[in-house]
């Protein structure tokens, strides 16, 4: 989930609001996106996202996880032969929201705390873990404890979850996750698991991060209209983002382009200025001039266009 409209002033009646004890307003937008992530890839694809706004006859804000079951059955419908696991933070990992899970047959590895699983923690400490552990040649320790077969809490005893804990050790730093995960923990897949758990965090940085801090500029307010448009504004600029990292996985030309210009910021500034001061012939070209940094009217034929022609 992320915010894309804050203000005090301008709103629509689909604004979500928060008062302030000095009787202040705040209206804003939030979306929650579901953002396919690989642990060892760094684009991401976007493949759907749920506005969080005010809900017909309720009072209250909508949330991540009404919004999560809302999202979750359409993506679904919308692929349903997909093998999907689920990765998020500890905010779902709650007995309705898995059963959900359960229903749609999605996996899911879904990050857990102790102050809000004390149950699940006590159980865990308990229980007869299995250990893995190991070193890698840059000196750093992975030490991976899991058990299966555990329950999720005192309400949804019934809820059976398998339970990973991940250390990395290195020169006296530590870091350390938990998990929860219907699929089964073994030794041979519990580094996958957490690698997996893991790229949650891709969401954040290559998505949020980059729409809203490196020249997308996802929070600005383009167009907030009496109903839907904050919305439809976003939506584009997530298809524009989407489209941006199809061609940052499948175009050579392209990920010389982003590479020669360093930022996306740095590539949508050299977009910018070829637009404003030439004829574009062709998109061809036009990635071509930026990635080679020659001049629109070379037609001189070298590695990039001869790659780009036998593609």
């Amino acid at each position: 989930g992320t915010g894309m409209f804050s203000s005090k002033k301008i709103h629509c009646k689909n604004c979500c609001q928060k008062n302030h004890r000095d009787g202040t307003t705040t209206y804003h937008h939030n979306s929650l996106m579901a953002v396919m992530v690989a642990p060892d890839i760094s684009p991401v694809i976007p493949i759907d996202m749920e506005p969080m706004v005010k809900q017909d006859g309720e009072k209250k804000n909508d949330c991540e996880l009404n919004a999560a079951q809302r999202l979750l059955p359409r993506i679904r419908r919308q692929h349903p032969h997909l093998k999907i696991i689920v990765v998020e933070d500890g905010l779902y990992s709650k007995g309705p929201h898995i059963k959900q899970l359960q229903g749609l047959d999605m996996s899911y590895i879904i990050g857990v705390k102790r102050k809000d699983h004390k149950f699940l923690f006590d159980w865990v400490n308990y229980a007869e873990k299995e250990q893995y552990e190991y070193e890698d040649k840059t000196g750093t320790i992975h030490l991976y404890n899991y058990v299966n077969e555990v329950p999720l809490n005192d309400k949804h005893s019934e809820i059976k979850v398998n339970f990973l804990e991940y250390w990395e050790i290195k020169g006296g730093r530590k870091k350390h996750f938990t998990w929860i995960t219907n699929i089964k923990i073994s030794r041979s897949n519990c580094k996958e698991l957490a690698k997996g758990g893991r790229a949650r965090w891709r969401i954040e940085n290559e998505t949020f991060n980059t729409l809203k801090n490196q020249g997308y500029n996802f929070e600005h307010n383009y167009g907030h209209g009496h109903e839907n448009l904050c919305t439809v504004m976003s939506m584009i600029m997530l298809f524009a983002f989407l489209i941006d990292q199809i061609q940052l996985l499948g175009c050579k030309v392209y990920q010389t382009a982003r590479k020669s210009a360093r930022t996306w910021e740095g590539l949508w500034e050299e977009m910018r200025g070829l637009f404003l001061y030439f004829m574009i012939e062709s998109w061809d070209k036009f990635l071509i001039t930026i990635a080679t940094r020659r001049q629109l009217g070379d037609t001189s034929s070298g590695s990039l266009q001869s790659q780009l022609n036998s593609s």
